[in-house]
């Protein structure tokens, strides 16, 4: 084979590789809105219309949506994008402080003076043991 046409396959598999990882993001992102579709949330459809999710049907994959006066029923896909999704209450979701130590903090700073004495209680205070008396 020649250099040319190696070069043209290698062409040809990178692209093939940037379309599947381009397709995977874009899926993936689908997904995320999709899962984000609740109640409450501004949303604007693929033909343009803005408005209120009021009503989200998982088994019919419909979503009733409220624009001004009127209430549209469309299909899940029909929804192009979130405008403003619905904030969750912070205390559905509580999440543990963070324990980390902050940077150049010791981290068994308080236990390291307990072992110390620990450790000096344990040896003996007198240095002339074994020495003998200077009479």
């Amino acid at each position: 084979m020649d250099p040319m046409t190696l070069i043209m396959f290698g062409l040809i598999a990178v692209l093939i590789i940037f379309m599947i990882r381009n397709g995977k993001k874009r899926q993936q992102a689908q997904q995320e809105m999709q899962s984000n579709l609740v109640p409450g949330a501004e949303v604007m459809l693929q033909s343009g219309i803005f408005g209120t999710v009021e009503e989200v049907d998982e088994e019919d994959n419909r979503v009733t949506v409220r624009s001004g006066t009127s209430t549209i029923v469309v299909h899940r896909n029909a929804v192009g994008q979130i405008i403003a999704p619905v904030e969750s209450d912070a205390s559905d979701d509580e999440v543990a402080p963070d324990d980390d130590p902050e940077f150049g903090e010791r981290v068994g700073e308080g236990d390291s003076t307990a072992q110390g004495e620990a450790e000096s209680a344990a040896q003996p205070e007198s240095d002339d043991e074994g020495k003998p008396e200077k009479a």
